[in-house]
């Protein structure tokens, strides 16, 4: 009964477009209208008139499932960044090109982490030394410098021209996950 749109069409096209929960609120309350209304897609149905609360129920219920539903599948997949032939595990701190393990240090892994966590974006040393220990330094520490040289050696197929690590002079480094 919705202007231009039904509210059946409307569900299965929102359907088609993801898991996005959905409660049909209609003035249609037969078993027929609810059953229909249930099978193109939607989570849960009211019919009119209700009580206020009892919608207010309905939608803490359908967002605690959906909740549940998330924190299974964010248990199942473990966090991982793809770049080039590289495949980091955010969880086990691996880092594959191919099938073969790569050895990363503490400090290789988590200043490799900021630039994946940063694509694309020039990250100046004072940033990525925030990001790292979050503390000032001092203004003649080449410790990122120094990082940035080891992980170019274990990722880059030519140290000497960085594909993915890239130096944008004066102002610090790009991480360019496409190489």
């Amino acid at each position: 009964m919705l202007p231009g749109e039904d509210g059946l069409s409307l569900a299965r096209r929102l359907r088609t477009k993801g898991d996005l929960p959905i409660i049909m609120l209609s003035a249609r309350g037969e078993d027929v209208d609810r059953i229909i209304g249930l099978e193109v897609g939607a989570d849960d149905y009211l019919a009119k008139p209700f009580n206020p609360r009892e919608l207010l129920a309905r939608i803490r219920a359908l967002l605690r499932r959906n909740e549940k539903v998330a924190d299974k599948a964010d248990i199942k997949k473990p966090e991982e960044h793809r770049f080039g032939p590289f495949r980091l595990n955010l969880e086990s701190r691996d880092l594959h090109k191919n099938a073969v393990n790569i050895p990363l240090t503490a400090g290789e892994f988590n200043l490799l982490r900021i630039f994946v966590d940063h694509p694309n974006r020039v990250l100046s040393r004072d940033g990525i030394m925030d990001l790292l220990k979050g503390y000032e330094r001092s203004p003649f520490d080449r410790s990122i410098d120094v990082r940035v040289t080891r992980l170019r050696r274990k990722i880059e197929a030519d140290a000497s021209a960085p594909t993915y690590i890239r130096t944008i002079w004066g102002e610090g480094y790009l991480f360019v996950p496409g190489g």
